[in-house]
């Protein structure tokens, strides 16, 4: 009978807690509050937007309104020959940041809004406002709207150097167009580069889940800073596999600060020729294990390079303290600074690190053309081939109509419109001969082929 009580007893007590299993406390029992990001989501989440773009587009007619045969044969009335056509608005939707509530400045990429007629920036509070698009990096896959809003929330541009692999980050966005989503995750790694997406690549790669929608969003640390302007995924079974790529706030950062002071974002060169550095090559200039750089291939005669001191064969391998691994990461290493701006190389040559102070030049049409050279070259980034002569496609947009017309990275382009080009001076005069297409001469792999690009 002792025992029936005891576990009578015992079954009440169970049945009198078992509401506390449905309704867990959000303190312990020694009343301490529960790890949770809530507090800062909710300082931040009012400063990241959704952005709705619209444009216009004439739906198509057809093409045998304006035959007069058939005009004549089916009876056609003369009013309906060319009728009015209709217009289309699409609608897409990313992501954005509010980065200056005084201003109404929001960040965001360039792929969300480009082609767009008009660009909508709604809040979380519930307001939507027409944007104006203030200018663009395509570069570096950036834009930057202004919206004539008050009572603004913003989010504090950190420093993107100080991050480490294994830091805490959160992406904030509007995957899906679902709304406003929270995920979380770690840096994965840094400076990720040759991934073919933009010009300028120097990506923080994460595994807080990115989806489409999210482009533009923000990637903050634990303190709610902005490290990162999220911006593209691999997505090989089209969702989400936790490799997420984000643009360093700092790199954002100052494009946002030429676009509003100039209109555009104007990249200052050193003169440089580089090269990866391959296993032989590695072997060949007798590095140590572990020892990482870009080899200098050759140095422009005049340029800040030569004016200081640098040779080619000299191994890059940091920037201003800044390790440096890989031609992509150089560009983008360099592309953040302002011409004028003196930066700190060091090297290595003949098997001993020596230091140079380098000024940072104006753009060069000789070692690298802008993809503004033309409008179908958008997105593409060239420069005089090293052994051959031609024209070396370095960086190339996935999403560029060069990409969709079967231009590769690394063609050597060797006729413009029929015209042999030797380098990047005889391109340009050669892209000249016609603005709605391009006719490419292109040597890949031991074979030479044709490709057209239009709009």
């Amino acid at each position: 009978m002792r025992h029936k009580i005891s576990f009578f007893s015992l079954l009440l007590c169970l049945l009198w807690v078992s509401p506390s299993f449905a309704a867990l406390p959000n303190v312990t029992a020694e009343g301490k509050a529960f790890p949770s990001l809530s507090p800062m989501i909710k300082r931040v989440h009012p400063a990241v937007v959704n952005i709705s773009t619209y444009s216009t587009k004439a739906a198509r007619q057809n093409p045998l309104l304006n035959d007069p045969f058939f005009r004549h044969f089916f009876n056609v009335p003369e009013q309906q020959q060319q009728p009015q056509q209709p217009q289309k608005r699409q609608q897409s939707a990313g992501s954005g940041v509010i980065v200056d509530a005084d201003e109404g400045v929001v960040m965001t990429n360039y792929h969300v809004i480009k082609g767009a007629d008009e660009v909508q920036v709604s809040l979380a509070d519930g307001r939507s406002f027409k944007a104006e698009v203030l200018g663009s990096d395509p570069d570096l896959d950036i834009a930057i709207l202004s919206i004539p809003a008050e009572d603004l929330v913003e989010v504090k541009i950190a420093d993107s150097s100080q991050l480490e692999v294994g830091d805490f980050v959160v992406a904030i966005g509007n995957p899906f167009g679902l709304g406003q989503t929270v995920t979380t995750g770690v840096v994965s790694a840094l400076g990720r580069t040759g991934l073919g997406i933009e010009g300028y690549e120097n990506y923080i790669q994460t595994d807080a889940s990115i989806n489409p929608g999210n482009s533009g969003g923000a990637l903050v640390n634990l303190a709610g800073d902005l490290v990162g302007i999220n911006t593209a995924i691999i997505a090989p079974s089209g969702g989400n596999v936790g490799i997420g790529f984000a643009i360093p706030s700092n790199m954002a950062k100052v494009s946002m600060q030429q676009i509003i002071k100039h209109g555009e974002v104007k990249r200052g060169q050193i003169g440089v020729g580089i090269q990866d550095i391959t296993p032989d090559l590695r072997q060949a200039f007798e590095l140590e294990n572990g020892v990482g750089g870009v080899l200098v291939t050759n140095v422009l005669d005049d340029s800040p390079a030569d004016d200081a001191g640098l040779k080619a064969g000299d191994i890059i391998i940091s920037v201003d303290g800044q390790s440096t691994k890989s031609t992509g990461q150089l560009r983008s290493q360099i592309s953040v600074k302002a011409i004028g701006e003196s930066i700190d190389l060091t090297v290595i040559r003949d098997g001993k690190q020596r230091d140079f102070e380098v000024k940072v030049g104006e753009p060069s049409g000789i070692s690298q053309v802008d993809s503004n050279i033309h409008q179908l070259l958008e997105g593409v980034q060239l420069e005089n081939a090293e052994q051959a002569e031609g024209v070396r496609v370095t960086q190339l947009a996935p999403n560029s109509a060069a990409a969709y017309s079967g231009l590769r990275r690394n063609d050597l382009i060797v006729a413009v419109n029929k015209r042999r080009v030797k380098n990047l001076d005889d391109m340009q005069q050669a892209l000249q001969l016609s603005d709605s297409a391009v006719l490419l001469q292109v040597q890949r792999r031991g074979g030479s082929l044709f490709i057209v690009i239009r709009q």
